[in-house]
């Protein structure tokens, strides 16, 4: 088995004659939050895409567990233990929370359609066990109360907690978040943050984009910028926070400055789509 649970390899994808990724490598380690950021356009949810089967690479592997899954289609890495959230929320409005959430389930079902249609024993005791495991992560969630409620009448900080849960309960190896404090308040990010320490606690490992440096610098064991589409630096929070390339690409280069200069929390700042 590999030591690491994702291996990024040399990946690369161009698009036409953009180099949208080039030569990119990293890896994320189990039971480990890693952190992926960059500037505007930088390609960061490009690489999600990419890990997910979105996109195809043109340049390069990426492995699961030492498992090459290069150009796997996205139902296929799913299966494989891969999950991710998107920059919006995705969720089936009209429905429970408790609804969405069981959604999320359907990777772990063993019943056939017509065992469903024909509300047979094994279905009708299946589907009870799904429901009793949702409502347990629910609770964890602290989301136990508004289990029955339709998701279009929450917050949105609670929807984003929402679809935490509905990847959490097909028990991922890789949870990938794009983005998940995006519109959140203070009150919110700090919930969110517990969420993905809890995650990690878990032993799931998180791959995580967000332009809110409050989060990552908070959350992140390690992490990598990357730069049109090229990796400038990778280390831990600290490393990155005072790294001379990753705060010109953030705010730019005064030719007039020294070299040397150590802008302490220049990356708060930062924000806008990936």
């Amino acid at each position: 088995m590999s030591a690491s649970l994702l291996t990024l390899d040399g990946i690369g994808i161009r698009f036409g004659g953009l180099q949208a990724v080039a030569d990119l490598s990293f890896a994320v380690e189990r039971g480990e939050v890693f952190g992926l950021i960059g500037p505007n356009g930088a390609g960061k949810t490009t690489v999600f895409n990419l890990i997910t089967g979105v996109y195809r690479p043109t340049e390069g592997h990426i492995a699961l567990e030492g498992t090459d899954i290069t150009g796997w289609a996205p139902h296929r890495v799913a299966r494989a233990g891969i999950f991710r959230t998107f920059q919006t929320i995705r969720l089936f409005y009209g429905q429970s929370v408790l609804v969405n959430v069981l959604a999320g389930m359907h990777l772990q079902t063993h019943q056939h359609w017509w065992q469903g249609l024909l509300a047979t024993p094994s279905q009708r005791r299946e589907e009870l066990e799904l429901r009793a495991k949702a409502m347990e992560l629910l609770t964890r969630l602290e989301l136990d109360s508004v289990a029955h409620e339709d998701v279009a009448a929450l917050a949105y900080g609670l929807q984003r907690r929402v679809e935490l849960a509905r990847a959490l309960i097909a028990k991922p190896k890789l949870m990938i978040l794009d983005e998940p404090a995006a519109g959140l308040n203070d009150q919110e990010s700090a919930a969110l943050n517990r969420t993905i320490l809890a995650v990690r606690d878990q032993g799931i490992s998180v791959l995580l984009v967000e332009h809110d440096m409050n989060v990552v610098m908070n959350v992140t064991d390690r992490i990598v910028c990357i730069n049109f589409g090229r990796k400038i630096a990778q280390g831990t929070p600290e490393d990155i926070r005072n790294h001379p390339e990753v705060i010109e690409a953030y705010l730019g280069k005064d030719d007039d400055d020294d070299a040397d200069v150590r802008v302490p929390g220049a990356l708060e700042i930062a924000g806008g789509e990936a």
